[in-house]
C-alpha cells in the first residue's frame, strides 16, 4: 500500500516554507534541589512537518482542482499522503553543490512506452546489509555522493530519516545513527532517496486543508500541517497490513 500512496504535488502546490521537525519523546525526572530538571530521551520520536504559504493563484484552475481533490481523498486525519521534505541544502551532492535529477534512457538505451526517459537521481547511496524494524543505526555504502553523510536526510518507502554523527567509516561504508527508529525493514542493497526524500503522513487536523478564496489579492497562501503516520508503521510491523 505504501508504494502506491498519494504524494503531495510539490510542483503544482509549492509551499513558500517547509519546516520538518523531529519530535522526540522525553521523560522528566522532576527538578533537583539545584533547580535543574533532568530529562531522559525515551524514544527517537516522529516527524511533524509544516507547509507554510502554499501558493495558489486564482488564474490557475489546476491548482484549485488539485487542492480540492487531495482534500477529498484524505478525508481529514484518516488519509495517508507522502509529503516531500526538501533537503538540498544538506544533501551530499558529489559536486558539493545542488545537482538536479537527470533524465536518462534505460541501461539498454530504451525509454518508457510513452517515449519519456527514466529519472536518474544525482545522489546514489545504498544500504549495506539488512536494517531491521526498530534499528537506530544503519550501514550506508556510497556509490555517487559526497564523502560526508553526517547531518543529511533520506527516505525509504516514504519513511524519513535523519543522520547523526558518524560512528565508523570503513572505505565507502558508513555506519551512522538515524532518527527516528527504522519503520520498515530496509533490505541490503536498497537504493535510498537522498535527492527528494518523503515522509508518510496524516493531516494534523481534520480541517487542515480549509482554504479561502480572495477576490482582491487574486490568490491565497494557505498553511498545512502534517504528522508522521506512525500508526501505519505500527500496523505494518504487527502484520496487520
Amino acid at each position: 500500500m505504501v508504494d502506491t500512496v498519494m504524494e503531495w504535488p510539490f510542483c503544482t502546490l509549492t509551499p513558500s516554507q517547509v519546516a520538518p521537525g523531529l519530535v522526540p519523546f522525553t521523560r522528566s525526572g522532576g527538578r533537583s534541589l539545584g533547580g535543574v530538571e533532568p530529562v531522559t530521551r525515551t524514544d527517537l520520536g516522529y516527524w511533524a512537518i509544516d507547509y507554510a504559504g502554499i501558493v495558489i493563484q486564482n488564474r490557475y484552475r489546476d491548482q484549485w482542482q488539485t487542492w480540492q481533490a487531495i482534500r477529498q481523498k484524505l478525508g481529514g486525519r484518516s488519509g495517508l499522503i507522502a509529503v516531500r521534505v526538501p533537503s538540498s541544502l544538506s544533501a551530499p551532492y558529489a559536486s558539493g553543490s545542488f545537482e538536479p535529477v537527470g533524465d536518462q534512457p534505460h541501461s539498454d538505451d530504451t525509454y518508457h512506452d510513452d517515449d519519456t526517459p527514466y529519472e536518474q537521481n544525482a545522489i546514489s547511496v545504498v544500504s549495506d546489509g539488512t536494517t531491521p524494524v526498530g534499528a537506530t543505526t544503519i550501514r550506508l555504502r556510497i556509490i555517487n555522493a559526497a564523502a560526508n553523510l553526517v547531518g543529511t536526510r533520506f527516505s525509504y518507502n516514504h519513511a524519513l530519516y535523519e543522520i547523526g554523527p558518524v560512528i565508523t567509516i570503513d572505505g565507502d561504508v558508513w555506519t551512522v545513527p538515524i532518527s527516528p527508529t527504522v519503520r520498515d525493514t530496509i533490505p541490503s542493497g536498497s537504493d535510498l532517496e537522498f535527492d527528494r526524500p518523503t515522509c508518510l503522513c496524516h493531516l494534523a487536523e481534520d480541517r487542515g486543508m480549509d482554504v479561502s478564496q480572495d477576490a482582491i489579492t487574486k490568490g491565497t497562501r494557505p498553511n498545512v500541517s502534517f504528522v508522521e503516520a506512525t500508526d501505519y508503521w505500527n500496523r505494518l510491523a504487527l502484520g496487520l497490513l
